[in-house]
């Protein structure tokens, strides 16, 4: 196919041979399988902040550390520069993560490096070598349903423990091979201790992911593995290696309502967002 404009630069280094074919296309990116010498990879090609229609950008933002003052305070005044500077945090958060994820033991795509806003990354296949599904596209027994959920609460926790929230965990962005779930897709990964947003952002995570197994393994519906995860986190009990109980006491404190209304505006929002990502996958196919 015809090279794309943004992934030129890379062909012209030697870094991509050859553009196989588009593989997807977003609301934050446009993805690409490229050949890279003898290897098969992808290249992810991130769209520019005026075309990107992830909602809420600043919000998942929150909490990110800027090490260069200059670029801190140009990035808070939202100057051309600053502008820039956001753009290129917001894309080299997602290799950061992937780089991150995979020293705990969380299974996701093998970064290869961010190069002016395009990822190159390793391709997921099954087991016969095609591009592995989306966790959407596959029919799971019950067993498997409860394997593959008690897996992806082992990643979610071992996320927790880095300091990491993935921020739009659904089943849309986790891809199944022959060894189970591989999470993708972490540009909005969220900072779990510096984001005033981080626990409901994780609650709607798990519960996301939870409900969509539950379809296949419905015991797994209301348990509250979010509030008993993120209770351990924040009383400092929470380790890698934790098994969650699916059971948890909820404090006998009045209700804060400003937290119950943002909860309600979260399950709304993620209905609206559950249904743009169905519309996406029919345009896809």
């Amino acid at each position: 196919m015809k090279m794309p404009k943004r992934i030129k630069p890379l062909y012209e280094d030697g870094l991509v041979d050859e553009v196989l074919r588009q593989l997807m296309s977003g609301k934050e990116a446009t993805v690409y399988v490229v050949r890279c010498g003898e290897e098969i990879r992808c290249a992810k090609v991130y769209k520019e902040a005026t075309k990107r229609s992830f909602k809420k950008a600043t919000q998942y933002r929150e909490g990110r550390k800027v090490r260069n003052s200059r670029r801190a305070r140009a990035m808070e005044k939202g100057s051309k520069f600053g502008r820039g500077q956001q753009e290129e945090t917001w894309q080299s958060a997602e290799v950061d993560a992937l780089y991150r994820l995979a020293s705990v033991g969380v299974r996701v795509p093998q970064p290869y490096g961010c190069f002016d806003g395009v990822l190159l990354m390793e391709l997921v296949t099954d087991h016969e070598g095609h591009v592995a599904p989306r966790l959407s596209d596959v029919a799971l027994t019950q067993e498997q349903a409860l394997e593959d959920h008690a897996m992806m609460m082992e990643y979610v926790i071992r996320m927790l423990c880095a300091g990491l929230i993935h921020g739009d965990l659904s089943e849309f962005n986790v891809l199944v091979d022959a060894y189970g779930p591989v999470i993708i897709d972490l540009p909005q990964v969220v900072d779990a201790a510096a984001n005033n947003n981080a626990e409901w952002i994780l609650e709607r995570d798990v519960n996301r992911i939870t409900n969509y197994y539950a379809e296949f393994a419905p015991q797994l519906l209301d348990l509250p593995f979010a509030k008993e995860m993120w209770a351990l986190y924040e009383d400092g009990e929470l380790h890698p290696e934790t098994k969650l109980s699916g059971v948890f006491q909820e404090s006998t404190e009045d209700a804060d309502v400003d937290a119950v209304m943002l909860e309600i505006k979260a399950v709304l929002a993620e209905e609206r967002e559950k249904q743009d990502r169905l519309r996406e996958a029919e345009e896809l196919d």
